[in-house]
């Protein structure tokens, strides 16, 4: 197993290895390097269904997705698909999944099975990366803080994606709200990352209104830079795996006129604790 790094900002490339038929310590290894990197890209692979579940299996506990069309005879699996005559894709703007749980996913394991000609790549970065690059004057400020996650407005009955997406989506009535640190220790790592985003972070807790938006807009446009992210063209046999807690993702809406799909079996996570970030700083 060889291991390379995407960019200087986030994730890895790993080959020499077929997803598979993964041993046990194979699957050691891949699960360290996800803690780690944050973002873990295979090319080359052949995983159909089943592979695709027992390999989630061998790295956690499948948290299945109570928003999108599952893949015929696999429950765990998500259906990301965008046929060509729909304009709405899912996962079209920088979030993290399931930050509006009680306990937010561990991270996805996505496959791509049809892949556009053009356009279709997703974008990463690294909330860790983004909390390292942070001012100091913002680290104190933001150090003690909890923020509002809430899919209500994303994936309620009167959001886009209820309206729009038709069989792609159901279960609208499903939404909740919770809250986090704005700073958590990675659960594995304990690195501190900025855990708000752009989909479903809504307010800063104990803040008015306009300090609330001032201040995630704030942190938002720092964690968004281009010297956080990384952009992930697909191939096809590629798979992807990504980190929750640590990174955020962009699909991007850029193929009309081709159809993509993707495979997406999300892992389930533990509640997160506020970063010890005094040590960090």
């Amino acid at each position: 197993m060889e291991i390379s790094p995407l960019c200087d900002a986030v994730g890895v490339t790993i080959s020499g290895v077929q997803l598979r038929e993964l041993t046990s310590e194979a699957a050691a290894e891949v699960d360290a390097a996800w803690n780690e990197h944050g973002l873990l890209v295979f090319r080359d692979q052949e995983l159909d269904e089943t592979g695709h579940v027992r390999l989630a299996e061998q790295l956690g506990e499948i948290d299945v997705n109570r928003f999108f069309a599952a893949v015929d005879g696999f429950e765990q699996i998500a259906d990301v698909r965008k046929e060509v005559g729909d304009e709405l894709n899912i996962g079209g703007g920088w979030h993290t999944d399931h930050s509006y749980d009680s306990d937010p996913a561990r991270g996805s394991i996505l496959v791509a099975r049809d892949v556009p000609p053009v356009g279709g790549q997703t974008r990463f970065l690294s909330t860790t990366l983004a909390w390292q690059t942070l001012s100091d004057e913002l680290k104190e400020r933001v150090a003690t803080l909890d923020a509002v996650h809430s899919s209500e407005h994303i994936f309620g009955p009167n959001s886009g994606y209820a309206k729009r997406m038709g069989d792609r989506f159901s279960n609208a009535t499903a939404v909740n709200t919770n809250v986090h640190p704005v700073v958590i220790a990675h659960p594995v790592s304990g690195q501190p990352c900025l855990y708000v985003n752009p989909g479903f972070t809504t307010s800063v807790v104990g803040l008015e209104p306009d300090e609330s938006k001032e201040l995630l807009d704030t942190l938002l446009v720092h964690i968004a830079k281009r010297e956080h992210a990384y952009e992930l063209a697909w191939e096809p046999g590629m798979v992807a795996m990504w980190d929750n807690r640590s990174t955020w993702h962009w699909a991007l809406n850029n193929y009309e006129g081709h159809r993509r799909q993707m495979h997406r079996i999300t892992l389930a996570g533990v509640a997160l604790g506020r970063a010890k970030v005094s040590q960090y700083a």
